[in-house]
This record gives C-alpha cells, sequence and structure tokens, in this order.
C-alpha cells in the first residue's frame, strides 16, 4: 500500500512563519521542509528560536518534514570543521523541531575539474556527518544537485556504496537531474531507487534548463512517481516550486540566478501545489 504525503519548501511562499502556514493550510498541506523561516536560514537558527517556531508549529497542527539544510553546500576544498560544527548544531535542531531527516548535499567542485578527482574527500568528510550523527535518530538525506560531487545518478550511487550506513539515503530531485543533461528514467532512477525515501517535486526542461511546475518539463515525474506508487513507496513528496526568485535563492543556486526573474510568493506556489495535484491524479 503506497502513501504519498504532501510536504512543501513554504519559504518559497514567504519568509514570514505565519504566512508559510497559512500558505500550507489553505492548500492541505500538514508538513513543511523547513529551509527559510523568519529571514533566517534554518541552519542559522538559534535554539531557542527553533523552540518558539516549534510552538508556532504546534498550534497550526504543521509539522517538519525535513530540515533544508545548506549542509554540505560549501566548497571541498573550503575548511571542513567549521561546517562540520554547524552540522552539529543541526543536528539539535532536529530535534527540537521534532523530525528524523536532514537534506544535505556533497559539495561544490572546482570549476572545470573533474569531480570524480574528489571522491575520497567527499566520502571523508561524509563519514565525519554520519560520525557526528550515529547517536541521534536522524537520516541524512543526500539531494543530486549541480555542481556537487553526487550531481549525477552515478555518483550518488557511488557515494551510497562507499558509505553503506543506514543513516545515509537519497532525495530524488527531478529537476536537478535535468539540468545536469542526465536522464532520469528509466536509468537514473532505476540505479537509485533502492535508496530514495524522499522526492523532491521540481521539473526542468533539457533545452534552458528552466525550471516549469511539475509534469510541465522532462523530469518524467509521472513515470518515476508511478513506478514508486506500485512497488509500494510511503513517504514524502517535498514540493520545491523554484517559479520565482526569492530571499535565499541565489545562494542555493551558487549565485547563478537571473536577475529578472520576477519574485516567488503565494500565487506562484500555487501554480506548482495545483500541477503537482493534477499530477497526482494520473497516477
Amino acid at each position: 500500500m503506497s502513501k504519498f504525503i504532501l510536504s512543501a519548501f513554504s519559504d518559497e511562499a514567504s519568509m514570514d512563519l505565519t504566512t508559510q502556514l497559512d500558505v500550507l493550510q489553505k492548500h492541505g498541506i500538514e508538513y513543511m521542509e523547513m529551509r527559510g523561516v523568519n529571514d533566517k536560514n534554518v541552519a542559522d537558527l538559534t535554539l531557542e528560536e527553533a523552540g518558539e517556531i516549534k510552538k508556532e508549529l504546534d498550534k497550526s497542527g504543521i509539522k517538519v518534514s525535513a530540515i533544508g539544510s545548506p549542509i554540505g553546500k560549501i566548497g571541498i576544498t573550503d575548511p571542513f570543521e567549521p561546517h562540520l560544527d554547524k552540522f552539529k548544531h543541526v543536528l539539535e535542531l532536529s530535534k527540537i523541531l521534532d523530525t528524523k531527516y536532514i537534506r544535505m548535499f556533497s559539495f561544490f567542485i572546482p570549476e572545470g575539474e573533474d569531480p570524480d578527482d574528489y571522491k575520497d574527500e567527499t566520502i571523508r568528510r561524509w563519514k565525519g556527518f554520519l560520525e557526528a550523527a550515529k547517536d541521534y535518530d536522524v537520516i541524512l538525506l543526500h539531494e543530486n544537485e549541480k555542481d556537487i560531487y553526487g550531481d549525477i545518478p552515478r555518483r550518488c550511487y557511488e557515494l551510497v556504496k562507499a558509505l553503506k550506513c543506514p543513516q545515509f539515503k537519497l532525495i530524488y530531485d527531478f529537476a536537478n537531474f535535468v539540468q545536469c543533461d542526465v536522464e532520469n528514467y528509466p536509468d537514473g532512477f532505476d540505479l537509485l531507487k533502492d535508496e530514495v525515501i524522499y522526492f523532491h517535486i521540481k521539473d526542468a526542461l533539457y533545452k534552458n534548463h528552466k525550471v516549469v511546475p511539475a509534469g510541465y518539463g522532462d523530469g518524467q515525474l509521472e513515470e518515476i512517481l508511478r513506478e514508486a506508487k506500485e512497488a509500494g513507496y510511503e513517504g514524502f513528496l517535498s514540493l520545491e516550486p523554484h517559479l520565482g526568485n526569492f530571499k535565499g535563492f541565489a545562494e542555493l543556486e551558487n549565485g547563478q540566478v537571473n536577475e529578472e526573474l520576477e519574485d516567488s510568493g503565494p500565487v506562484k506556489f500555487a501554480v506548482a501545489v495545483d500541477a503537482l495535484k493534477e499530477l497526482l491524479k494520473k497516477l
């Protein structure tokens, strides 16, 4: 029996927590993947701030599907220890926000260099994350992202094989693979599906890498989600619209954002939600 549970990066509707909660409730979404809130990145919240936010979440009935952290979004040649300390803070936030999932990355590779040359260093750093997390009830979710080591299915699978840890699992981000010009289905998903426990709902076009609503691009969301449903997938579909500019977007995209992109907000967020709901009706 499959079960898709909807979540969303609600900071794309607003950075204001109250507005985020209102928008999620309006669309019948009971979870958020917390990334930006009250003008701060989630990883920069103090433990006290996180506690106050959790009180507001509890009042609204909204829960946290995952911490959408920026951990692993530094250069592979940047100092690791300060970043590891930041990760340890995020681990403490996960307890306060009552979520077992932390979204993470595998480090930006110097431009023009071969990511495979940095495999050993990437694995060393990820073993550091896993060692720090071993006494926490969390699963570290690796997101395939442009320009990092784990940007394509093969290298995501290399991480799985090398780390061999039940606390390391995969997020499948359809649009990011399209933007890396690799095939999602069947090859990409077939290779990774046994380790995928979380989906980011974002679609894109091969021709210009533009992000579009779910089902309107080349990410083959319908085929993959149908297969996941038939296989009994039970877990989150976390909506990440990326249909407009929002605070923190440039940081997420490694500074590569079109300055002419219109602002995001509740209207564009609604477009993304409606597209996903229409796609799910086809499954």
